[in-house]
C-alpha cells in the first residue's frame, strides 16, 4: 500500500531479482491528487508497468486525470480531460544510463511522481479554449459573448490590418 505522503513510490527490488522479461502491473487510483505544489488532478487514474531488462527497469505507465483550466478567450474556468503515457528505463548503474539520467537506487524504491508530474504538465495546452466555438469576450464591454450578445460590433475596424480584410474579398 503506498504512502498517503509518497502515494508514487515504488518498491521495486524483489522486480530487479527477477528473472529478465518479467514485469508487474502497479495501478493507481485517486479522486483528487496535488502534484508539485499546484498542479491539482480529479478522477486521476492509471497504471504503470515496471519489467526487469538487463540495463534495468523499463516503466511504462499510462494515465489520465482531469484539471481545471481558465479558457483564454472568455476566462471562464473549465474542466480539462488530459490523457499521457510515457516509457522511461531506471538503469541498474551508469553504463547502462539513458537521456533521462534515472539509475535504480541502492534501497529500490522509485518514486514516479515526477515524471507523472513532468509528462502531464505536457498535456496542459498553452492556450486552453472552452469549446471550439467559444466567442471571448466583447472588447469594447467585456460581456462573455457565449451568454448573451451585448449589442457591439464586434469588428475592429481601427487596426492598422483592417484594410487587409478588403483583399480577401
Amino acid at each position: 500500500m503506498p504512502s498517503p505522503r509518497k502515494p508514487f513510490r515504488i518498491n521495486v527490488g524483489f522486480i530487479a531479482h527477477e528473472e529478465i522479461g518479467r514485469n508487474h502491473d502497479f495501478p493507481f487510483e485517486f479522486d483528487e491528487i496535488t502534484l508539485g505544489d499546484d498542479f491539482a488532478l480529479r478522477n486521476f487514474s492509471g497504471n504503470a508497468n515496471i519489467g526487469r531488462t538487463p540495463q534495468g527497469l523499463v516503466v511504462q505507465a499510462e494515465f489520465s486525470a482531469e484539471t481545471a483550466l481558465e479558457c483564454v478567450r472568455c476566462l471562464t474556468d473549465f474542466d480539462h480531460a488530459l490523457d499521457w503515457e510515457f516509457t522511461e528505463l531506471y538503469a541498474f548503474d551508469s553504463r547502462s544510463e539513458t537521456e533521462s539520467g534515472l539509475i535504480l537506487p541502492e534501497d529500490a524504491h522509485i518514486d514516479l511522481a515526477v515524471l507523472i508530474y513532468e509528462y502531464a504538465l505536457l498535456e496542459v495546452p498553452i492556450s486552453p479554449i472552452c469549446k471550439p466555438d467559444c466567442q471571448g469576450l466583447c472588447v469594447e464591454c467585456g460581456q462573455n459573448l457565449n451568454e448573451m450578445d451585448c449589442g457591439h460590433s464586434q469588428e475592429d475596424n481601427d487596426s492598422p490590418f483592417a484594410r487587409l480584410k478588403d483583399l480577401l474579398k
